[in-house]
């Protein structure tokens, strides 16, 4: 009788009547939610007794703190991990590598790729030194970039030693950006199989054997059922909120729920949907790799665009608000990272209706200018009434005027009903000639 692994795998014979294989499928940006739903689920596999897990993956990559938990919690599994680049078209790239290849077994579809895996720093641009890095005054920021590179070097050298696969290539898909099909991987011993879909792909693996755990375990999986570990709720609610163009309206949400608040007090729905927006925002760029200066180019945007509609200028301080927040919204995510950029056709789209907002504002001030004056001296002077009773020369009198009685003063006498108008004012005393 063979031995019985910890994890419930064997090294030989036939496999339990309840085994099965557990499929996750890893697909678009890796991110927390993607980090989590991973982690999750090699869990639940190793509870509920999974012979392997199938980590299908089809990635352009994404943040590398999110890669590493991911990378740790298969390395932690006590069930093999086959990693699956499909389906055909599919890519593991950048983060995808590294994460492929701290599989036991990895596998692609063909017409299928790998690689690009040089990381890109959360300020913008690749950590590789370039040619101004390398001048005798940058010999700060050219240590910084080979210190990136080489962490990233011996990152997936190790995990590519690990599994016994090629580390050379390892090396130059960080160093050089290198990238290879399915074929030429598996030539190149980058990856241990290629396989059409996922039936061939546990044929391809009956019998093989990988170390999982400190133990060698042999692979009977061909005869197993499948079972799919679709994202739960929370994971599909993390993934939306986190995804940056959601991040971004959230955000703006927030901030213009707060200012119709504080323009119309008591209202409150603008401001409880408006701070919960802003929460909601907030939790998801501290996840993100939001770039700083472009956040606050953004609030500088709106800033002036408020202050324009308080303080109506000639469109100065609009228009810069408006330019400011389309800069800041440009750098409010880092765009190198893949799949952590707004969408640029939302940006267009807020900023155009920025525009409108402020050429309305812009053509009401203007009808404003032009508007006669309904109080004040210059609006009493263009004004005609009614004597109320009749008026001695030099004397004083009552008339009504724009429906109410004012005293007033003339230099002429009238009877009770002339048409008067007004020709000045001293306080409440109106002074008036005949009209």
């Amino acid at each position: 009788m063979l031995a019985t692994s910890a994890a419930g795998d064997v090294t030989g014979g036939s496999p339990r009547p309840d085994s099965f294989v557990a499929h996750i499928e890893l697909t678009g940006a890796i991110g927390p939610a993607a980090a989590e739903y991973v982690d999750a689920s090699l869990q639940r596999a190793a509870r509920d007794g999974a012979r392997a897990v199938v980590l299908q993956m089809d990635t352009p990559g994404g943040l590398s703190d999110s890669m590493r938990q991911i990378i740790a919690s298969i390395l932690a599994s006590p069930q093999p991990v086959i990693g699956y680049v499909a389906p055909s078209g599919a890519r593991a790239a950048s983060a995808g590598t590294y994460i492929l290849y701290a599989c036991h077994i990895a596998a692609m579809a063909p017409a299928t790729h790998l690689g690009a895996a040089t990381p890109v720093a959360l300020g913008g641009g690749s950590p590789l030194p370039s040619p101004a890095a390398s001048a005798p005054g940058n010999a700060k920021t050219d240590a910084e970039s080979n210190k990136a590179i080489n962490d990233a070097v011996a990152s997936i050298r190790s995990l590519a030693q690990l599994n016994g696969r090629n580390a050379e290539w390892a090396a130059q898909s960080v160093q050089g950006a290198a990238t290879l099909t399915a074929d030429e991987a598996l030539q190149k011993h980058v990856v241990d199989l290629v396989a059409a879909d996922l039936t061939a792909l546990l044929l391809s693996v009956e019998g093989r054997r990988v170390h999982v755990g400190g133990k060698d375990v042999v692979l009977h999986l061909s005869q197993l059922p499948v079972r799919n570990y679709a994202p739960n709720w929370r994971t599909h609610l993390l993934s939306l909120i986190t995804h940056p163009t959601i991040a971004y309206l959230l955000l703006l949400a927030g901030i213009y729920g707060l200012v119709l608040e504080a323009f119309h007090p008591g209202v409150l729905v603008p401001g409880i949907a408006g701070a919960i927006c802003l929460l909601v925002g907030l939790y998801a760029l501290q996840l993100l790799p939001v770039n700083y200066a472009g956040l606050a180019l953004m609030l500088l945007g709106v800033g002036l665009v408020l202050a324009e509609a308080m303080m109506p200028s000639v469109g100065a301080i609009g228009l810069g608000g408006v330019v400011a927040f389309v800069i800041g919204s440009i750098m409010l995510f880092d765009a190198d990272v893949p799949g952590y950029e707004v969408n640029v056709g939302v940006i267009a789209g807020i900023a155009l209706g920025g525009v409108a907002v402020l050429m309305v504002l812009l053509r009401l001030v203007a009808r404003t200018r032009r508007v006669r004056t309904f109080n004040g001296d210059e609006q009493m002077l263009h004004s005609t009434g009614e004597l109320i009773q009749p008026l001695d020369a030099a004397g004083d009198g009552w008339a009504r005027i724009g429906g109410e009685q004012w005293r007033v003063h003339g230099d002429a006498s009238l009877p009770a009903g002339s048409r008067i108008r007004v020709v000045g004012r001293d306080g409440l005393l109106l002074r008036i000639t005949r009209a």
